[in-house]
């Protein structure tokens, strides 16, 4: 599995995978306990392949940074997001040199751990594979497309006996 179908849902703890598609959103299931449920389009949705993370340069996607993360510690835990805040720049530091310490905050050093974490936890760090190296798949967006009204039957025309 890739990020592609890693979800990062606003207000809901933990991260999600896409399970299905519906007319009115989409369910997903929590990576933390497995329960299901249904998000509707209105709500703030991040799918973590199109994350990327501020650097001096421009931006690195964030399955670069995991995939760095990955690296540093053998595909094993990295350190916990609850590590003070010098502790967490010092680590981050050391997995991506520079990243823009203007505008990558604590706060999402703290999330990028998490998450990597998390997928750690559930087996899936080693199955994130670079960007460029992955062959594209070959999977449809599901779509709705509105069902066409049967053709009407044009009626017979009797013919006339004279």
């Amino acid at each position: 599995m890739n990020l592609d179908k890693i979800l990062a849902i606003s207000g809901k703890p933990g991260l999600y995978v896409l399970k299905v598609q519906t007319r009115t959103g989409f369910v997903a299931e929590s990576l933390l306990d497995g329960k299901k449920i249904t998000v509707n389009l209105k709500s703030n949705v991040s799918l973590l392949s199109e994350i990327s993370i501020y650097t001096h340069e421009g931006e690195k996607p964030l399955t670069e940074v995991m995939q760095k993360i990955a690296a540093k510690e053998n595909k094993g835990q990295a350190i916990s997001h609850k590590e003070d805040n010098a502790t967490l720049a010092a680590y981050f530091k050391e997995i991506l040199p520079d990243y823009d310490e203007e505008r990558v905050y604590p706060s999402d050093i703290k999330k990028v751990l998490n998450w990597y974490n998390t997928l750690q936890a559930k087996g899936l760090v080693t199955d994130l594979a670079p960007a460029a190296a992955e062959a594209p798949e070959e999977t449809p967006a599901v779509e709705e497309k509105p069902k066409k009204a049967p053709a009407a039957k044009k009626p017979k025309a009797k013919k006339e006996e004279k």
